[in-house]
């Protein structure tokens, strides 16, 4: 045991003590098993090596499963772990990313240190268990359940554990879902289980969505959804503390409390079988109701691959075909995004190759998704809200439909016009459009869908939740309920649907950065110099006779003119003024951007040059 190196840990002794600085232990990214009999608290299985000093061997870490009265413990030799160590501060607020957390788990890429480390990912953990203790209101302290589940980064495992070990640690138990998805997760908080001890107190997600592989993060939920940013930013404040305190010794209260114990449960079945179920009742309870359709489904290697076996093959679909299947957190083939032109062309493509009748694409965790049609018409952004909004106001005649401030004009009339419902354009940002749609029905306004151009789709039977396999369940439903008058019936009926929907010829998105570091922000905020920027074009647009600011508006400055329209509005989180401009002609485009150049080229700290690039092409 005298030098390691990177190799597999061979010999593990079970620790009598506890370290009094938890985070000078590191953490694993994969594992080795040591099965025991002995089942004891999870804490008491953190691992010593015969032979080390007193100080902790920085490359070890256990994971504890619970399966009837055995445990296991898994260990190995973190292989280029970037970990802080006690003593170092850590600015947890800057992990806050609206309504989730996101940091950078992997080390690696240059400009980009590693800042969501398994001791701050541990903090955290103990600091949701903590935080939800408290939303439960409970009388006195109770042991909660918490499930906890990944998508296919390469740091998933290693931060698995750390937010197993912050939960156990804190004396509750969490149940390990192993991949799954972002909206399984907050169906775990609902679904009545009791085999599989379900529903939980409180569900953990680590994702980081479509970013790069170095990235992760958290995303939290209890059975009213989402959290919002202030409980984000509570449970932060809370991380921050239990990590200072921790790094110096203060543990007694966790050593006095009981620990939790930890559950496998295969709960993307559970999930899966629900959706299977909503597919067969909309077709008058048929078994395989999509028998013969061919469809494909692209899950760009991140958690979507279920959708294949465990949905549509149980309903007799076709899929051949389907691609990227396969959890990859290196996500070797395309992005996985929705919005991403390459991953939208291999969906297109995968559906044009195999004669598909229908393509469905995931994003990485499956809060989002879009579909293709048998033609190769993309169905996502405005076309995807417009054929969602087409199916809700078929149930729901005349209710509003809430999205993002970027959606079109052409999908304000058709929902208005062709539809009969009505259109509430709102802020960016998914849990934005969701909270509003959830405002409105409080005040007497029904509201049914709330939809981002991202992908990004919530139905209020739904309980509300962003889930991007339920959104193509929707379409599937459909597709099955047309099939029993037709049984030849393809893809086309959905693209129905969206038939009147007017597309502008020009859709461009430019990003105008604020540079932080020049003088003219005089020492302030990139927010307040974005600020003045937007106050200085509504003052310029008021007077041309050419331009109309729009009558609502929720976010930035929203303006028609030219036959088009443009927005530009201040980022949510970055020094960047995005300019979204849709027009019926390039030359209307370009007096649109003309338009928005005259008024910010006042203001030098704004880097125009990409405005400038589209002006002049």
């Amino acid at each position: 045991m005298a030098a390691l190196s990177g190799k597999i840990i061979q010999n593990a002794f079970l620790a009598q003590h506890r370290p009094q600085a938890r985070h000078s232990t590191r953490y694993p990214s994969d594992f080795c098993a040591l099965d025991t009999r002995s089942v004891h608290s999870f804490q008491e299985r953190r691992l010593r090596l015969a032979g080390t000093s007193a100080k902790w061997l920085n490359t070890i870490s256990t994971a504890w499963i619970s399966s009837s009265k055995q445990a296991y413990i898994s260990c190995n030799a973190a292989q280029g772990s970037s970990v802080v160590s006690s003593s170092a501060k850590v600015d947890f607020l800057k992990l806050q990313n609206g309504s989730d957390i996101r940091g950078v788990a992997v080390g690696g890429v240059e400009g980009e240190p590693v800042n969501l480390t398994e001791p701050v990912t541990e903090a955290i953990a103990s600091a949701f268990a903590a935080w939800l203790l408290n939303k439960k209101k409970a009388d006195g302290w109770r042991r909660l359940r918490i499930s906890v589940g990944h998508d296919s980064r390469i740091s998933a495992h290693k931060l698995q554990d750390a937010v197993t070990l912050g939960i156990t640690t804190a004396g509750h138990d969490v149940l390990q879902f192993g991949l799954a998805s972002t909206p399984a997760m907050f169906n775990s908080t609902l679904t009545e289980d009791e085999i599989n001890h379900l529903p939980v107190d409180g569900a953990i997600m680590i994702t980081a969505s479509h970013l790069p592989y170095n990235r992760n993060g958290l995303k939290f939920f209890t059975s009213a959804g989402g959290l919002n940013k202030a409980d984000i930013k509570d449970i932060l404040e809370r991380a921050s503390r239990i990590y200072e305190d921790s790094s110096h010794g203060s543990t007694q209260e966790l050593e006095q409390a009981s620990k939790g114990e930890v559950s496998n449960v295969d709960y993307m079945s559970i999930y899966a079988s629900d959706l299977v179920k909503a597919v067969r009742k909309s077709a008058g309870n048929k078994e395989k109701p999509l028998e013969g359709l061919h469809i494909v489904v692209d899950a760009g290697n991140g958690a979507g691959g279920f959708f294949v076996d465990k949905v549509l093959k149980p309903l007799g679909a076709i899929t051949t075909g389907s691609q990227f299947l396969e959890p990859d957190g290196m996500f070797p083939n395309h992005i996985p995004n929705p919005e991403d032109k390459t991953a939208m062309k291999a969906i297109t493509q995968a559906v044009a190759d195999n004669k598909a009748d229908l393509g469905i694409i995931f994003d990485t965790d499956v809060d989002r998704s879009a579909a293709v049609d048998s033609s190769g018409r993309e169905l996502n952004r405005n076309r995807l809200i417009a054929l969602m909004s087409a199916i809700v106001l078929e149930e729901h005649p005349g209710t509003t439909i809430v999205t993002d401030s970027v959606t079109s004009d052409g999908l304000t009339t058709f929902i208005e016009n062709k539809l009969g419902g009505k259109h509430h354009r709102f802020k960016r940002g998914y849990k934005n459009v969701i909270d509003e749609a959830i405002r409105l029905n409080t005040i007497g306004e029904e509201s049914h869908l709330a939809m981002e151009t991202s992908g990004h789709g919530a139905l209020k039977e739904n309980h509300w939740l962003d889930d991007g396999a339920y959104l193509m369940v929707k379409l599937l439903n459909k597709l099955a309920a047309a099939r029993i008058l037709n049984p030849n019936v393809g893809s086309k009926v959905l693209t129905d649907l969206v038939e009147g929907l007017e597309e502008a010829s020009v859709t461009v998105e430019i990003r105008l950065k604020i540079d932080q570091n020049h003088a003219d922000l005089k020492g302030g905020s990139f927010r307040d110099y974005g600020e003045a920027v937007l106050k200085h074009l509504e003052n310029s647009i008021s007077k041309d006779e050419h331009l109309c600011k729009a009558p609502k508006n929720y976010e930035g400055v929203r303006v028609s003119g030219y036959g088009g329209w443009f927005l530009l509005r201040l980022s949510l989180h970055d020094p960047v003024l995005p300019l979204n401009i849709e027009a019926p002609s390039k030359d209307d485009a370009i007096k649109l951007g003309l338009a928005v150049l005259t008024a910010v080229s006042e203001f030098p700290a704004l880097d125009i040059t990409a405005l400038n690039k589209f002006l002049q092409q």
